[in-house]
């Protein structure tokens, strides 16, 4: 058949083919991106540089009353402690950049030039304000590549960690300071008890 008897057939019994749009949301998403990746300096090896020379950070989501609110960490790859943490109701950008000031100032003494800030590809690590951050900081960026969770392993197990260990207390939580509490107790008692 050809595309006038198809046309013909649909007005006659009043057929009509969906168009599928594009998403506009995955365009504005391309547009507000930066595209200021870096590459891969990690390449999956977390612990043969040593304590405090490769910091891996993202964002793990919290469900709390239907919705989320949002914990950004710094993991050390290769001691496994969290080296700075932030939470948030919201994604803006300035909670991880409060993430990287504290960072900054706890373990100021400890981060040099070679000192590694590895993440993923997301529009927290890839927008100008962070960027500017880490370059007056003297630190270096690296990325993982596209789609590859493998490339963060070690913060992406942590996160998932987290949820499992805090799961019997998700559905208790009604509000983000309660949230805030139980993952305080929670950061502490990892960095100073769970074995790793």
């Amino acid at each position: 058949m050809n595309a006038k008897k198809i046309r013909r057939l649909m007005r006659k019994y009043r057929l009509a083919c969906p168009v599928r749009k594009p998403n506009p949301y995955r365009r504005l998403q391309g547009a507000i991106r930066i595209g200021r990746s870096v590459e891969n300096l990690v390449n999956r090896k977390f612990e043969s540089r040593g304590p405090g020379a490769v910091l891996l950070t993202d964002i793990a989501y919290i469900p709390l009353n239907g919705k989320f609110c949002y914990l950004s960490t710094i993991l050390d790859a290769c001691t496994k402690q969290v080296s700075s943490y932030a939470m948030s109701e919201s994604l803006e950008v300035d909670f991880v950049l409060e993430l990287l000031e504290r960072l900054v100032q706890n373990h100021g003494a400890s981060l040099n030039k070679e000192t590694v800030i590895h993440s993923d590809q997301g529009t927290h690590y890839t927008s100008l304000k962070f960027i500017q951050l880490v370059e007056s900081r003297e630190l270096r960026r690296s990325m993982s590549r596209r789609g590859n969770c493998w490339d963060n392993a070690p913060q992406e197990s942590f996160g998932g960690h987290m949820k499992d260990e805090l799961g019997g207390e998700i559905p208790g939580w009604t509000s983000f300071a309660g949230v805030k509490v139980s993952i305080d107790h929670w950061m502490d008692y990892c960095n100073k008890d769970r074995c790793q």
